[in-house]
């Protein structure tokens, strides 16, 4: 068995399926999309990967199926949705996922067109270990009790995350105990332990702690981190960057989400300089208005896009810009 040293789990053991998957084109990109976007404009050292990231994803489902009793067939299936989880991210991740799913009407963690049509060598090399790549997909997009391991509420995606993060940016507020999370989850239907599709994931009982630790790390990595307002400015700009690049360009939404990082900073560099160049410098804009979720008028929050843009563009108006 293979292993790979990580900065956060120590060594990662991998079996002949995720070895064969880690070698394919598709999942190598993602040592080129860093897990943190903008937000290692804020922390700089905050340069870890989504591939670094989906190997700990894999490592902590690894650790979690040893107590779930699953037979071997469904949790191979499992283990490469979870190494496989975040090969559908477009570049910078989340920061332009609202550009993809306006254009395509799908999200990250649909990744069944990519496993199946887009990328044949995936779908090969699934196949040749004996794994479905449509049954593989569904588990990405968090179906079935067993899919809520790698998408739910107590999923390992978010294990890893919460630590990685922390560790990489260096705040101390990412302390999660994984080894007893992935040690207490069953799977349960009416009670009873099982393996079922239907059934739920849920931490065994007397882990009521372990499950709020994982709700305060997530709450309070959310306001020092993951919504720090400088990394929704950088944000916005890069958002507003891609949908020129798009509109001025003859690139195609699919070749735009599988650009890799620095494919996307050097194109919206060279064809939108008005912000690329301020991205690149980090020369970003300024907080203008701050105020307490009270005192945001009605429907503000769930504006649809064509919305936001009206609005936008009444303000520019308003202030002569």
């Amino acid at each position: 068995m293979t292993a790979i040293k990580d900065s956060v789990h120590g060594h990662v053991r991998l079996g002949p399926a995720a070895v064969d998957l880690i070698d394919t084109p598709a999942f190598q990109r993602l040592r080129h999309i860093k897990q943190l976007s903008t937000v290692r404009l804020v922390y700089p050292s905050a340069n870890h990967t989504r591939f670094e990231h989906s190997l700990g994803v894999y490592h902590l489902a690894r650790q979690a199926l040893d107590g779930l009793g699953l037979d071997d067939e469904t949790a191979a299936h499992v283990r490469a949705a979870a190494l496989l989880h975040d090969v559908g991210h477009g570049p910078y991740g989340h920061q332009t996922e609202g550009i993809i799913r306006r254009r395509t009407g799908k999200d990250h963690d649909e990744v069944e067109w990519l496993l199946t049509d887009a990328d044949r060598e995936l779908c090969t090399v699934l196949e040749r270990h004996g794994l479905d790549p449509e049954r593989v997909a569904a588990l990405v997009a968090g179906d079935g009790g067993v899919g809520q391991l790698v998408s739910g509420e107590l999923d390992v995606d978010r294990m890893d995350y919460l630590v990685r993060d922390a560790h990489h940016t260096g705040v101390p507020y990412g302390t999660v105990d994984t080894g007893r999370l992935v040690n207490e989850l069953r799977l349960v239907d009416d009670g009873r332990e099982r393996g079922a599709d239907d059934a739920a994931l849920v931490l065994a009982e007397g882990n009521v702690a372990t499950a709020e630790s994982l709700l305060v790390a997530r709450s309070l990595m959310n306001a020092v981190v993951y919504r720090h307002h400088v990394s929704r400015v950088a944000g916005a700009m890069l958002e507003r960057a891609c949908e020129r690049y798009l509109d001025r360009t003859d690139t195609g939404v699919e070749a735009f989400r599988r650009l890799a990082d620095h494919d996307l900073l050097v194109a919206v560099r060279d064809v939108v300089p008005e912000l690329g160049e301020r991205i690149e410098r980090r020369d970003l804009y300024k907080r203008a208005v701050w105020v307490g979720l009270g005192d945001v008028p009605a429907g503000t929050v769930d504006a649809e896009h064509a919305e936001e843009l009206a609005a936008e563009r009444e303000i520019a108006d308003r202030v002569g810009i």
